[in-house]
């Protein structure tokens, strides 16, 4: 495989439209590799930006990337064009509220309350 082959051209769109991007990366390069890539790059007037890798998602191929998977075993031949650009979408999952936290967490004996009826 010549150096070209080895490496994958790639576009991140954001959820609002505009994109991170392109550049080259390595077929060995890791997802969670990309996520700190995009966290790095975010541009800083967009106010949801992501903290940690946790808090993004991406998609490529209607799939969600895992975060210990390379970019050349995430590679579809059917999407992935050779010399062209890939496009991967980011969503970002903001961190839960304190509010929200509470309510998950809350031992609030009337929300594991269940009766049955026997008939």
């Amino acid at each position: 495989m010549s150096v070209e082959e080895d490496q994958l051209e790639i576009k991140f769109r954001l959820n609002d439209g505009s994109d991170i991007g392109p550049k080259k990366f390595a077929c060995a390069t890791r997802v969670s590799s990309l996520k700190e890539d995009i966290i790095a790059q975010w541009p800083k007037e967009k106010g949801n930006a992501p903290r940690t890798l946790k808090d993004i998602k991406l998609i490529s191929g209607g799939r969600i990337l895992e975060n210990n998977r390379t970019v050349g075993e995430c590679k579809n031949q059917l999407y992935d064009i050779p010399g062209g650009v890939t496009t991967m979408h980011v969503l970002v999952q903001p961190p839960p509220t304190q509010k929200e936290r509470k309510k998950v967490h809350s031992d609030d004996p009337k929300q594991n309350k269940c009766g049955c009826v026997i008939l």
